[in-house]
């Protein structure tokens, strides 16, 4: 079992939790997942890790309530505990496998979108620690939505704020605001975006416009985490990649955006499943075609 240790409401129907789990923080690095399972019949939800304690041996998760699995995550309390919580899963930043003093020449801006935060904050405290500087472009659509500010603030080398209301920071959205960056001398090497689907989509079309690549992570549309049951299929570069798998994180400007948030909406629905079951064939289930996914 894995003991809540801390939970904390973030923004409305967002929430923090601290979880114990020893052998995950030992091996975990940014832009990895864990998969949490509260019970023997529970549903496996995958979430990107927010944040670590190797010493402590801790591992913090942040989860916006959206369905039954998790508003059932919402009633735990400090002293419960998730019956599975694995991980390290994916495959981490690609930062992190980067030279240090590359990154270091490198001019880099993050742009999170609403709980999108969560996964970027590690990123951005890690290259922190590494002594690397970097821009954080982070909104929401209200100032009651924003989330982790705080902690962003101490491990950018600039935040820059943005409501989609106005209610607090710069008026309009992250691409808004990068664009009034670049407007005012700002030149960047690598754009990385994480959030929601469409956002990303709207950043990748505005940073080619810029010569910016730019980095996504695809966590959105993840559901089993192991590649088994196909619902993060998703083309990249005209190539089947499976999200949990291959990713979570891709080459933006070669992501089609419009497939994957076209299949997401259809992956709910049992029609929409068996029409992607005939259409993708083998390719459809982690591209085994063995398992039999949701049959």
């Amino acid at each position: 079992m894995y003991e809540i240790l801390k939970k904390k409401k973030l923004a409305d129907k967002i929430f923090l939790m601290d979880v114990k789990a020893p052998r995950v923080a030992k091996s975990c690095l940014p832009g990895q997942f864990v998969i949490v399972k509260m019970d023997e019949v529970g549903e496996r939800i995958p979430l990107t890790i927010c944040d670590y304690d190797r010493e402590a041996g801790t591992i913090t998760i942040v989860f916006q309530t959206v369905g039954a699995s998790t508003e059932r995550m919402e009633a735990l309390e400090e002293g419960d505990a998730f019956q599975d919580f694995v991980g390290p899963l994916g495959c981490p930043s690609e930062l992190t496998n980067t030279p240090i003093e590359e990154l270091k020449r490198k001019k880099i801006v993050f742009i999170a979108g609403g709980v999108g935060t969560a996964p970027v904050y590690p990123q951005v405290k890690w290259l922190h620690e590494q002594g690397v500087s970097c821009d954080v472009i982070m909104g929401s659509k209200t100032k009651d939505l924003l989330i982790l500010t705080d902690e962003m603030e101490k491990v950018a080398g600039n935040l820059y704020v943005t409501t989609d209301d106005g209610s607090y920071g710069f008026h309009g959205m992250g691409t808004n605001q990068l664009e009034a960056l670049v407007d005012g001398g700002n030149t960047y090497d690598l754009c990385i975006a994480i959030g929601p689907m469409i956002m990303m989509k709207f950043v990748c079309l505005l940073t080619k416009k810029l010569e910016i690549p730019t980095v996504v992570s695809l966590n959105p549309i993840m559901v089993d985490g192991t590649g088994m049951c196909g619902a993060c299929r998703v083309t990249v570069g005209g190539e089947v990649k499976f999200a949990c798998v291959d990713g979570p994180e891709f080459d933006g400007h070669l992501v089609d955006f419009d497939q994957a948030m076209k299949r997401q909406q259809m992956y709910k629905t049992e029609e929409g499943r068996s029409l992607l079951r005939l259409h993708e064939g083998d390719t459809h289930h982690g591209g085994c075609g063995q398992c039999g996914g949701d049959k």
